[in-house]
């Protein structure tokens, strides 16, 4: 145990087991050269070990373990270790605190600089993603621009291409009209001069058969007239006689003055009784029960219809209101407001309220027929379709026909929604130059038409709105334009009616028509750039058009080469349209300036006398 104290001590009590230098050196003794005094001892003296210092200790543990308060310097010793051990451990537990601590703040930290990181990160992706926009914006407002300026300059040069090509044509028809007129006075002036020629020729011979012809006639009528003057004498003296003798007989018996007269008023005021009463009758029926002639088609069952058509007249009958738009694509704002009048109108009828009239201007075939056709279902009402042009070929018949129609609209029960496409066709405008009759079935138009009503709705459809007169105008409450469809509404028709035509024929197996597998919508998309321009009824007509062909093709398979190419030519053929559409309108201006020249002409030369030729 003497050991273990000694080693238990502190390092300074350690002092006393190393040997000092002095006793180093003594021990170490001088060199034969003499210089160990001024250089020190050696360093393998310094290192060699020295039992004296452990004698010492092993005395020192002794004397310790024969002292009575051995025990107690161990347990003292102990206690001391087991203190620095506490100490130690305090420190280390204290020590990992702090460790701890500074990795927890070290955390914080680094969740907060990487909290920044992510929001600097977040600012520069939002910067970025915004400088992206900006420059996918510039890049698109100049793609728009660089395309504007394409088409404009393409505008130009086709209206250049189609003025020169105008005013060729222009040149080519005055100069055919000029050679045309040339010819026809030459031929004129030839025909004349045989004519005057002949005429000198045969002067004596005309002369004489002329002095001839009125010595028989003069002498023919001479007899005639005798002959006639006696025949008239006679019958006139027979006709005097049987005349007076009858009024002598008459007058010679009044009661049969009486009867005569009796009798004649009782039949005048009978025939105009009938007649009256059979004209009131015949409107009556004709209003209730037959179509009237200018109805080209209507939903109204008439009793004739149901005796002629049973079938058609039932399906009539179970009619069911349909959502206005219906199969109907239109450009959204168009959407709303046509929604918007259906809506209107829809509530008009149920709290029987005066109905507004409505004017659909636009080109052809963009869906006005087929609106009014569901404005009058989704409402509940029935419809008539009636043209303009109809009532331009009535001729004076016109303001009856007319009459007629007004008559028979106010009959519905339902309601009548009275639809009058080429609305232009007799409603122009008064002060141009238009017929007698026209003008005044206009007239009868307006006056039928000059209040509102409870009866029916009119709905005017027209391509050129600016022809109709101020005052049919006037009557109409609500214009609407149908515009061609754009890009977006000209791939939903694509897409509907490939669907109608093609799809679910297939779909159906009943008809030899396949459909091969390519994509669709892209296929529809391809379609809808390549039509620009066209209206509904011309897609619609492709569509056919694709059916027809695959029809016709020897595997009855519809590909999208069909699709495409089909697409190609009704393309062609529209601005073969378009063409012979300015064509029709450069011959027709033409026309009317060789007519207003020729009229010109005409009226400063003097007349000319037929004359006869032998």
């Amino acid at each position: 145990m003497s050991w273990l104290f000694g080693m238990n001590q502190r390092p300074q009590d350690f002092s006393q087991f190393v040997p000092p230098a002095s006793a180093a050196g003594g021990g170490g003794g001088g060199s034969d050269d003499g210089e160990g005094s001024n250089k020190g001892p050696s360093s393998m003296e310094a290192y060699r070990f020295d039992s004296a210092a452990l004698e010492r200790a092993a005395k020192a543990a002794k004397d310790l373990e024969k002292s009575a308060f051995a025990k107690e310097a161990l347990e003292l010793s102990k206690m001391q270790e087991d203190t620095k051990q506490k100490e130690i451990l305090a420190r280390a537990k204290e020590m990992e605190v702090q460790i701890e601590a500074a990795k927890a703040d070290g955390k914080r930290i680094e969740q907060e600089e990487r909290r920044k990181t992510l929001q600097e990160q977040s600012k520069l992706d939002q910067q970025k993603s915004q400088y992206q926009d900006q420059l996918a914006r510039k890049r698109y407002e100049d793609q728009l621009a660089q395309q504007q300026r394409m088409n404009e300059e393409n505008l130009r040069r086709q209206e250049e291409s189609v003025a020169k090509q105008e005013a060729l044509r222009k040149a080519t028809i005055e100069h055919e009209l000029e050679q045309r007129h040339k010819y026809d006075m030459k031929k004129l002036d030839a025909e004349m001069g045989a004519r005057a020629k002949m005429e000198r020729e045969n002067q004596d011979l005309t002369l004489e058969q002329i002095r001839v012809r009125a010595a028989e006639d003069r002498e023919t009528t001479l007899k005639s007239m005798v002959e006639r003057r006696e025949t008239i004498l006679a019958s006139i003296k027979t006709a005097g006689s049987a005349i007076g003798t009858g009024i002598d007989t008459f007058l010679s018996e009044p009661a049969k003055i009486q009867a005569a007269v009796a009798g004649l008023v009782a039949l005048t005021a009978g025939y105009y009784a009938a007649k009256g009463s059979l004209g009131i009758l015949f409107r009556f029926m004709e209003a209730r029960l037959a179509k009237p002639s200018l109805v080209r088609e209507t939903s109204r069952i008439s009793l004739f219809d149901a005796v002629r058509h049973p079938v058609q007249s039932a399906k009539k009958l179970n009619r069911k209101p349909e959502d206005v738009l219906e199969g109907i694509i239109l450009n959204p704002n168009v959407e709303e407001r046509v929604r918007d009048i259906a809506i209107a109108t829809k509530n008009t009828k149920f709290n029987k309220g005066m109905y507004r009239n409505i004017l659909l201007h636009g080109p052809p075939g963009t869906g006005k027929t087929l609106f009014a056709k569901k404005l009058a279902m989704h409402s509940g009402m029935d419809y008539a379709v009636m043209t303009g042009g109809d009532i331009a070929l009535l001729g004076k018949e016109s303001v009856g026909a007319i009459h007629k129609v007004f008559d028979w609209a106010v009959t519905s029960r339902k309601g009548l929604v009275l639809f009058i496409d080429e609305a232009e066709g007799f409603l122009r405008k008064r002060h141009e130059n238009i017929s007698e009759e026209l003008r005044m079935a206009i007239s009868a138009f307006l006056y039928r038409t000059g209040t509102q009503t409870d009866k029916f709705m009119m709905v005017l459809a027209s391509n050129t709105p600016e022809v109709l007169d101020f005052a049919v105008v006037d009557r109409v409450h609500e214009p609407v334009e149908f515009p061609l469809p754009t890009k977006l509404e000209r791939e939903r028709l694509v897409r509907q009616y490939f669907e109608k035509y093609i799809l679910l024929p297939a779909a159906e197996g009943k008809r030899r028509l396949k459909v091969a597998e390519f994509d669709y919508i892209k296929a529809c998309t391809k379609v809808a750039d390549m039509t620009e321009g066209m209206s509904g009824r011309e897609i619609t007509n492709l569509a056919l058009d694709w059916q027809m062909t695959t029809y016709a093709s020897r595997e009855g398979t519809f590909t999208e080469a069909i699709m495409l190419k089909r697409a190609e030519a009704a393309v062609e053929h529209r601005k073969h349209k378009v063409s012979w559409r300015s064509s029709h309108e450069l011959m027709k201006t033409a026309f009317s300036a060789s007519v207003v020249a020729a009229a010109k002409g005409s009226s400063s030369a003097p007349p000319m006398k037929p004359e006869r030729v032998s």
